[in-house]
């Protein structure tokens, strides 16, 4: 008894009848080519009335076909069929492609399926369209004396009464042979379509550095949110409190520290609206003209006037030769500041308040060396959560400019060296 309803649902449930609308749609793809196909065919067999013989009909599908498969070379024939699949057949997404096809092979294949598609929707669209009027006049058929009389009766064949009794049985079984076949037909493409439409290994290989693209994109906005962001929090929560113990006894560095405080969160506004403008924008990895990114020669004397606020003695000594800072190229400019207001957030956060710093940015032959000593704390910090990923946002930003970092301690000191190429990839 449990498969009577199970072989309804697959002949007439949810999913039949949505690849059944499937097939219709490639019966309806296929009529233009059937009407060139008549074209074709109807001066061939001498018909003025193609469409009124079954074989000039079959005559114009089998002309059409060819020119649906010629057709089917154009580029988006394959995002179409594509997206019909996904909305219709109940195929997976993840194992059909998206975009037009790369290669021979994928143009082949896509050939391929959208023959079959109106091959097959195009034979059920027939069906559908001739069986069930003829299986309703079976059904009707003894009960209308009516329709027995007329030459849609056909009273000819239906004259014995054993015959008419069974009619209302052979048109419901007409229209269960209709499902079947649509049925049938539309499990054979949904089988087909991730062979036929699936990614090609030019596909996956454009997936997957797509996907490499948009990490790095990610990689990125990580490393300047936590640099910008993190060294603000630090910075900001040492000032407050540097100057919440000098309350009393100190206006004047209170002034300076509050200063440094507004000043501090201004600018990392600016450069949190810059990474979200990036993130609004796509993910291109442009900043947004508005809030331009900060360079070592635009920026670092204002990242060591707010780090002194914060009470960070920091001894700082600028080499860059005659040009200075202006004649660092845009993107090391770019990522020195970046990797020295780390440099100064690590030594906050680890070596604490009142801490000598001794920094020197100095070019070196073809490289500029950032180098940063801060002395080790007496006790190890308690590590925080989500921690850690300041070095490794030094060593990242470095590599990608062709350069090195190095960091460990060294003589009771925490020494940061880093060497960025002016010249080199970006």
């Amino acid at each position: 008894m449990k498969a009577f309803p199970a072989a309804l649902t697959v002949l007439f449930g949810r999913r039949a009848r949505r690849r059944w609308v499937h097939l219709i749609l490639g019966g309806a793809l296929a009529m233009p080519y059937v009407f060139v196909g008549s074209v074709v065919v109807g001066p061939l067999l001498g018909e003025e009335n193609v469409f009124g013989s079954f074989t000039s009909q079959l005559g114009s599908f089998a002309v059409g076909l060819p020119l649906a498969a010629v057709t089917a070379l154009f580029p988006l024939t394959r995002p179409m069929s594509v997206a019909a699949v996904r909305a219709l057949c109940d195929v997976p997404g993840d194992v059909l492609a998206d975009g037009p096809a790369r290669s021979r092979q994928t143009r082949g294949r896509t050939v391929a399926w959208f023959t079959l598609h109106l091959g097959f929707g195009g034979i059920i669209s027939g069906m559908s369209l001739a069986l069930p009027p003829f299986a309703a006049v079976l059904v009707v058929l003894p009960f209308a004396a009516a329709v027995r009389g007329s030459r849609v009766g056909m009273p000819e064949v239906f004259g014995e009464g054993w015959l008419l009794a069974l009619s209302p049985i052979a048109g419901i079984l007409f229209l269960v042979a209709l499902a079947a076949c649509a049925a049938a037909a539309g499990s054979l493409l949904a089988r087909w379509a991730p062979a036929l439409l699936g990614p090609s290994p030019a596909d996956r290989l454009a997936a997957a550095e797509q996907r490499a693209a948009d990490l790095a994109v990610r990689n990125r906005l990580a490393r300047e949110l936590h640099d910008s962001v993190g060294h603000a929090l630090s910075a900001v929560t040492l000032q407050a409190s540097a100057a919440r113990r000098v309350l009393d006894r100190d206006p004047e560095f209170v002034r300076d520290a509050l200063a440094a405080i507004e000043e501090t969160t201004r600018r990392t506004v600016g450069e949190l609206d810059a990474v979200l403008g990036v993130l609004r924008e796509g993910g291109t990895g442009e900043a947004s003209p508005t809030a331009p990114a900060p360079t070592l020669s635009a920026d670092l004397d204002g990242l060591l006037k707010r780090t002194r606020a914060g009470g960070l003695r920091v001894r700082a000594t600028v080499e860059l030769g005659p040009g200075g800072p202006d004649a660092l190229p845009a993107m090391v400019s770019r990522e020195a500041y970046r990797i020295v207001q780390e440099s100064l957030s690590n030594a906050l956060r680890h070596a604490g308040p009142d801490a000598p710093v001794t920094l020197r940015i100095a070019l070196d032959a073809a490289d500029l060396e950032i180098v940063a000593e801060n002395p080790l704390p007496a006790k190890r910090p308690a590590s925080r959560p989500g921690g850690g990923h300041g070095l490794r946002g030094i060593t990242d930003r470095a590599r990608l400019l062709g350069g090195t970092a190095e960091a460990g301690p060294v003589n009771g000191s925490w020494r940061l060296d880093v060497r960025l190429p002016l010249k080199g990839p970006a």
